[in-house]
Order: structure tokens, then C-alpha cells, then sequence
């Protein structure tokens, strides 16, 4: 059996515990939903979604996997985009949770397959990691702005 490096553990627990969560916070939450816009402007569920999916294809690509997306074709869910301005291209809710499933998928199965990691990388995937942290505590926000009860109890 191999042994895996701490840094690959705390790696997988991370992740798993990130979509865990992300997952818990957008259950429930119909397209519609997904695109309120809490007071006209501030980002809608839809494309935190989609900015996440769009990091994780950055995480995959620095652990040496393919994305599960051309970034270039979903461009407005790009940090720095103005979401309200480009809400129309906006791919729906359900396909958005496939493709975080496939990220999912793609992340483990690469995480499983390491022992180690450089350690020059981890100053990145400690960034992405806490990315997502960061972007799960507005799911949480949304949820209850959507009249929804918290998912984290």
C-alpha cells in the first residue's frame, strides 16, 4: 500500500469538505433562484456556481488534469466579470451541478492518484482551497436571502 503524503490528505479532506458543503447550500435551489440578484447587484447563486467550476478548472490544471470546460467559452463566470451584465449567457443551475459533480470526480480521482505534491504548489491549492471556503459562506448568505433555511446546522 502506498502512503500518501499529509499534504495529499489535507488536500482531499479539504476538497471533499468543500463540496460537501457547496452542495449542501445549493440543493434545493431552482434556476430561477439561482439568478436573484440579492438587491440588483450583488452576485447571484448562479454565477458564484459557475466561478467556482471556472477556479477548479485552474485547481485541475495545476494538479495536472484536463478541466472539465473550455474557460475561454464560459469567460463570464471569469473573476472580474460584472455578473448582472452578463446574465443572459448564464448556463442553467442543473447543468452548472453537473459539471461541479464532474470537477468533483476529476479532483478526487487526481488526488487519490498522488502521493505527494510539490511543495511549490501548495501555496496554490491552499489559495483554491480557501476560494471556495470563501465562496461557500455566500451560498449560506443567499440561501437564507432566498427565503431558504441555512444547510449548515
Amino acid at each position: 500500500m502506498v502512503t500518501k503524503s499529509k499534504d495529499i490528505e489535507i488536500l482531499e479532506c479539504l476538497v471533499n469538505s468543500n463540496y460537501k458543503v457547496i452542495s449542501m447550500n445549493i440543493n434545493d435551489v431552482s434556476d430561477e433562484e439561482s439568478i436573484i440578484f440579492p438587491n440588483g447587484e450583488a452576485n447571484c447563486m448562479n454565477w458564484i456556481l459557475g466561478h467556482l467550476i471556472y477556479i477548479r478548472n485552474v485547481f485541475l490544471h495545476v494538479l495536472g488534469e484536463e478541466a472539465v470546460w473550455d474557460n475561454d467559452n464560459f469567460s463570464f463566470y471569469n473573476r472580474g466579470e460584472i455578473p448582472l451584465n452578463r446574465k443572459d449567457e448564464f448556463i442553467s443551475f442543473e447543468e452548472l451541478k453537473s459539471y461541479l459533480k464532474e470537477s468533483q470526480n476529476k479532483l478526487e480521482t487526481r488526488l487519490a492518484s498522488l502521493e505527494t505534491i510539490d511543495s511549490a504548489l501548495i501555496d496554490d491549492v491552499s489559495g483554491l482551497c480557501l476560494h471556495e471556503i470563501y465562496h461557500n459562506g455566500q451560498f449560506g448568505y443567499l440561501r437564507r436571502i432566498l427565503g431558504k433555511q441555512g444547510a449548515i446546522k
